[in-house]
């Protein structure tokens, strides 16, 4: 937990304050007992009311003192405690931002939510309850067993039995209760996945009418988070009832040996009360301890997994001797690809084609056969196993991240949008764009007779992942985004699958005009999608099954004639 405390130093100061005034108020709290037994047994035994009077004037305002160095105590730790989790939140999310889609799939999206949130408020409040627990506690026990010892050395021999058989609880509690709160976190991890899997896909959820299976499985996971957090709790509650009969015992001892020094004058009234007092301070900071093992056996779990993911380094980096492609001629060179877990079959084998700067490239295959595997290599989202992807003849990898993918612009086929406008997502590809660029940019989309049909056109807002627009809408506003960036190399993955044909003409037509210079890559199911296409990919099963154009490849291809076939007709195959 100590390498996270290089989030508190945005606020040292507020975090060296809180510790000082809780000083002050444990000072202040251990006078108290030590001024009631004057009372006792200077002014009560004696009749001397002014004394008392005075002295008990001199209590209410140690009271008041002790209660100005807590309330700083919680103010500074309050601020100390919020900075901290500001911080470790942002480094988190900082850290996150730079995961590959490798790392992301390794450490998964729900327990990273888990981990930004409550993992972080875990810690948070770690930072609170220490600024204040550790530094009262320790100085309470302490100073009480001196104020003790002061009072009768014989009775503070009480303490020798008590303190150690807590200090044990305490310990072996604490080690049976740090993987079970880790146990818990995970299991709100579980939770979180569930949720956000029905969340993400409740229309698909309604229509196929299986609210009742998701509600077994929330309920499974939610009662799986229960357990942990019962057997959790069932543990540490046993630190209570011990403290008490520890406690209650020790304050018995105490009035039996202190009553029997009484009776032979070794100990007044007074005297008597104070050391009960100061043995319940010592007793009590001691459960204060325990409190503070009890958060800090919780906040360890999640220390650990906040750690987890700062130590994770990122798959995907800038290299040492980076350098800038000279063209964007692409090359792929019998490149292979294994996604992290399946080692045993590639999802791309051994595949070599070189698409020229300008030229269009068409890429068709059954499902599962690597087309959205392979153009994820150009960006980088992920690197290939063997060989290389090059652009301009430099590799992918040597290619500074942000200076490759500000040259790539990519709109696939489950359109992301965010919350916000219509204007604002556009503005993901350039957000200096000129406004006549950006409507440009939508009418050669296809976008802006839509949006301007809107009443708040590119000012509309957009819904919850772009519930107020249809398939073909978003799709044509994630298509508008990434022509805003006037991209070296555009990729579109299935990214026209939900708009119609006659419009999916028209959005070709304008790339034509517009993206001379690209390198454009297309994704598609449709033949009419890719039939003018310079080449045409074929793609079977991981690998390079067939290259051409139309025309050669209904010659040569039966993978492609089957698709044309299954399409167009047979006719269209006879045709050519």
């Amino acid at each position: 937990m100590m390498r996270l405390t290089r989030f508190l130093k945005s606020t040292w100061a507020a975090t060296l304050l809180a510790p000082l005034f809780m000083l002050f108020e444990v000072l202040m709290d251990l006078q108290q007992p030590t001024l009631m037994s004057d009372i006792v047994d200077k002014g009560v035994a004696t009749g001397n009311l002014p004394y008392v009077l005075a002295t008990g004037g001199r209590m209410l305002l140690v009271a008041g003192l002790g209660v100005l160095g807590g309330l700083g105590c919680v103010f500074f730790s309050s601020i100390s405690g919020t900075a901290f989790g500001t911080e470790l939140r942002q480094g988190l999310y900082d850290k996150v931002q730079s995961f590959s889609f490798a790392d992301l799939d390794t450490l998964k999206t729900s327990s990273l939510v888990t981990r930004l949130t409550n993992d972080v408020v875990q810690m948070q409040n770690l930072v609170m309850t220490v600024l204040r627990m550790a530094v009262r506690a320790p100085l309470m026990a302490i100073g009480g067993v001196v104020m003790a010892m002061l009072i009768d050395a014989r009775l503070a021999l009480i303490l020798v039995v008590a303190v150690p058989i807590l200090a044990i609880a305490i310990l072996v509690i604490f080690r049976l209760g740090f993987p079970l709160f880790r146990r818990l976190q995970q299991r709100i991890d579980r939770v979180n996945d569930v949720t956000r899997e029905n969340l993400a896909g409740v229309r698909v959820v309604k229509v196929f009418v299986r609210q009742e299976h998701e509600v077994g499985r929330f309920e499974v996971a939610n009662d799986e988070l229960r357990m942990a957090g019962v057997k959790a709790s069932r543990t540490m509650i046993w630190l209570w009832p011990i403290m008490a009969v520890v406690m209650n015992t020790s304050v018995v001892a105490a009035l039996w040996f202190g009553g029997n020094l009484f009776s032979v004058g070794g100990l007044q009234t007074g005297q008597i009360m104070a050391f009960i007092n100061y043995l319940s301070q010592i007793l009590m900071s001691l459960m204060m301890v325990a409190m503070l093992m009890l958060t800090i056996s919780r906040a360890k779990a999640s220390a650990d997994r906040i750690n987890e993911v700062f130590a994770t380094e990122p798959s995907i980096s800038d290299p040492e001797d980076a350098v800038q492609a000279d063209g964007f001629d692409l090359v792929f060179d019998d490149v292979s690809f294994f996604y992290p877990g399946s080692e045993e079959k590639p999802a791309l084998d051994h595949v070599s084609f070189t698409a020229r700067e300008g030229e269009t490239i068409g890429i068709l295959g059954a499902t599962g056969s690597g087309k959205t595997t392979l153009v994820s290599l150009i960006p980088r989202l992920y690197d290939a196993t063997s060989g290389a992807v090059r652009i301009g003849g430099v590799d992918v990898r040597r290619i500074p991240q942000d200076t490759l993918r500000r040259n790539i612009g990519v709109a696939l086929q489950q359109s992301t949008l965010f919350t916000g406008t219509v204007e604002e997502n556009l503005r993901w590809g350039d957000p200096d764009a000129a406004d006549g660029t950006l409507e440009q940019a939508a009418r050669d989309a296809q976008a802006s007779d839509f949006i301007q049909a809107m009443s708040e056109g590119y000012g509309t807002v957009v819904g919850q992942q772009g519930v107020n627009f249809s398939g073909g809408q978003k799709q044509r506003l994630s298509i508008a985004r990434a022509l805003l960036r006037n991209p070296r190399i555009l990729i579109l993955d299935d990214a026209t699958s939900a708009v119609d044909m006659a419009t999916e003409a028209r959005l070709q037509a304008a790339l034509k005009r517009r993206m001379g210079h690209c390198t454009i890559l297309i994704i598609a199911q449709r033949i009419s999608s890719v039939v003018d296409a310079d080449r045409i990919l074929v793609m079977d099963d991981g690998r390079l099954a067939a290259e051409g154009d139309h025309a050669t490849l209904l010659r040569t291809s039966y993978i492609y004639r089957d698709i044309v076939r299954s399409q167009l007709g047979e006719e269209a195959v006879s045709n050519g």
